[in-house]
């Protein structure tokens, strides 16, 4: 499929998940990408274009501040790991932006925002206002004192909440970066005659059967939640694209009409 007309897409999310910006046999901070990172959305920015950032990572980065070796069980530890690991979320990706001179803002999302009407519409006010004054929103699931998704691995690694965030904000385009290239007929690491999607017109059970789950020590979401965030985002008229986030240059070679990756045709 010709995907010109993605080179029209002016209010883009992008969601980057724990895998991308973390090396994945420390848990660290992968600080090299952070920092392409906020170039090329600043870039992105820089076109005219308005760009919200769904950010995973704050409990994997609270993790290893605390010295805290492999995936934290009980619910307080997450919530303590992602206490901590949000603020040097944060403290980092505010000194990468203020490198190119992109104000970003925070916003803690639970679900009780998304479902109480007056607080969703409060959350949808601020994100607009921040995109009309040229901010770029950094958005996390507020883990501290929502266990919505620490406790649910469905919700996946906020590509669910992605999704989410695209319709609050009536985005019309949404990326979510991730550790394979895209949806293949297989898993692809198992599997060598697993075969590449292009493109996907309609989300049914088959679909779900090419799906396998999260394997990283990290994160938590698998191909079955990225595929789910598409069905919504279809759903309300979104583009979706999931593409690799190894190179975080893809998101400007996807918003150049370029094939990359695994589009979700609204």
């Amino acid at each position: 499929m010709n995907r010109e007309f993605l080179k029209d897409k002016k209010r883009i999310v992008v969601k980057i998940g724990t895998s991308t910006i973390t090396h994945m046999d420390t848990g660290h901070l992968n600080l090299l990408k952070m920092e392409k990172l906020a170039r090329v959305l600043t870039d992105i920015r820089n076109q005219n274009k308005e760009i919200v950032l769904v950010s995973s990572g704050a409990i994997g980065a609270g993790r290893k501040a605390l010295g805290i070796k492999g995936k934290p069980r009980s619910l307080s530890e997450k919530q303590a790991c992602a206490a901590v690991g949000q603020a040097r979320l944060m403290m980092i990706y505010q000194k990468l932006f203020a490198e190119y001179n992109q104000t970003i803002a925070q916003i803690l999302i639970t679900k009780r925002t998304l479902t109480n009407e007056i607080s969703r519409l409060n959350a949808e006010n601020t994100f607009h206002e921040l995109l009309n004054m040229g901010v770029i929103p950094i958005v996390n699931e507020n883990d501290t004192v929502s266990t919505d998704q620490i406790q649910d691995e469905n919700f996946g690694d906020n590509d669910t909440l992605s999704a989410t965030v695209a319709q609050m904000v009536e985005a019309d385009m949404l990326i979510l970066l991730s550790d394979i290239d895209g949806l293949y007929t297989d898993d692809p690491r198992n599997n060598k005659k697993a075969e590449f999607v292009s493109c996907v017109e309609k989300i049914d059970e088959n679909l779900y059967a090419m799906a396998k789950g999260s394997d990283t020590t990290f994160g938590t979401g698998g191909m079955a939640t990225k595929i789910a965030a598409a069905k919504i985002a279809n759903e309300i008229g979104v583009d979706m694209v999931i593409a690799n986030g190894n190179d975080v240059v893809n998101i400007s070679r996807i918003l150049e009409g370029k094939e990359i990756g695994t589009l979700f045709k609204a």
